[in-house]
């Protein structure tokens, strides 16, 4: 498995990793009529990664081989989009990596089985990509028998009150942080959000799994101060959070001291790699821009050029391919202005 450098990626991962947490995200997250075709009991991780290894720092997957009820098997695979924003083309990300995913099955010598593909989002701009592959094309009916089409099912975290988040508590805070990880509200709602641990059996497992979480908050969030952190936690943990956050930052100082002369050294190069994607990301959405929408599309320029998220960029030089005009464009990257 490739190493996960990405905050989202490594929680996310180690979170749904558990078989209790897997559970209960298939039985609570999935359709409830195919949820009554599974055996749950029987579900199993598949531990290779289907995402290319230059797309991991925005996708996160994992496959679970489960039995139907009639004994017979399918997957269950479910990519992860840790961007605040939504990819128009996951359609087409997800059948490259069904393929791979028959393509492994039949490597292992077994025949060609279902697959459930599963979104899971957790962005600020609003899902409005259509689920349905064909929904990628400008299609003539005629065509439309010989091209391959399916539907993906979306578990949009934003669309879910508090309430309705269930399943084991580890997995009930897991989903509650990715909601609010982009949001203001996160520092307001931690303590709240924290507390659900408390109703852990086992004091030990709650400790481990908070440590797990505090790595990511502090690595994966503009919208929680250390001193809001370490009060979310001290309030609900006591005596035991203002001893766990002094020997946990020690421990983070220290791995971060061993890392961190690599990181100088390349820092540099990447500055200047990083400003050399974005110009080539600028000159072809302008070249798109003008090719596509002629003037009415050049007018977005201005505002897209002040962008400096690469992830952003890419998304927009991708979605000028399908998106209809220049105001569906711009609501990727200004969807509270539309």
């Amino acid at each position: 498995m490739a190493e996960l450098i990405n905050p989202h990626d490594r929680f996310f991962k180690e979170v749904l990793s558990r078989q209790e947490a897997a559970q209960d995200f298939v039985r609570y997250y999935l359709p409830a009529e195919v949820v009554t075709l599974l055996d749950l009991s029987a579900l199993e991780m598949v531990k290779d990664s289907f995402v290319d290894p230059e797309l991991q720092e925005h996708f996160s997957d994992l496959l679970y081989k489960v039995a139907l009820q009639d004994r017979r098997a399918a997957y269950i695979y479910v990519l992860f989009e840790h961007k605040s924003f939504p990819d128009p083309l996951v359609a087409f990300q997800l059948l490259r990596y069904m393929v791979r995913i028959w393509e492994y099955a039949l490597r292992q010598r077994t025949t060609l089985v279902p697959i459930f593909p599963n979104v899971v989002y957790h962005g600020r701009a609003e899902w409005r990509t259509d689920r349905e592959f064909h929904s990628l094309f400008d299609l003539p009916a005629a065509l439309a028998s010989y091209l391959p089409n399916y539907r993906y099912w979306l578990c949009d975290l934003s669309r879910f009150s508090d309430e309705e988040i269930k399943g084991t508590v580890v997995l009930r805070v897991t989903l509650l942080v990715l909601k609010y990880i982009f949001r203001g509200e996160l520092e307001g709602r931690l303590p709240s959000i924290l507390a659900l641990l408390r109703d852990l059996p086992e004091r030990g497992t709650g400790l481990e799994y908070l440590e797990t979480l505090l790595r990511y908050l502090s690595s994966s969030t503009d919208n929680l101060s250390e001193e809001g952190l370490r009060q979310a936690v001290e309030a609900v943990f006591a005596e035991e959070g203002s001893r766990l956050m002094p020997t946990l930052a020690e421990k983070w100082l220290e791995q971060g001291l061993q890392q961190g002369l690599q990181q100088g050294l390349q820092q540099g190069l990447q500055q200047g790699l990083q400003q050399g994607l974005q110009q080539g990301l600028l000159d072809g959405i302008e070249l798109g821009l003008e090719l596509k929408f002629g003037a009415d599309g050049l007018r977005l320029l201005p505002e897209i050029r002040k962008i400096t998220d690469l992830d952003l960029l890419r998304t927009i030089h991708e979605a000028i391919k399908v998106v209809n005009d220049a105001d569906e464009l711009r609501r990727l990257y200004r969807p509270d202005d539309l």
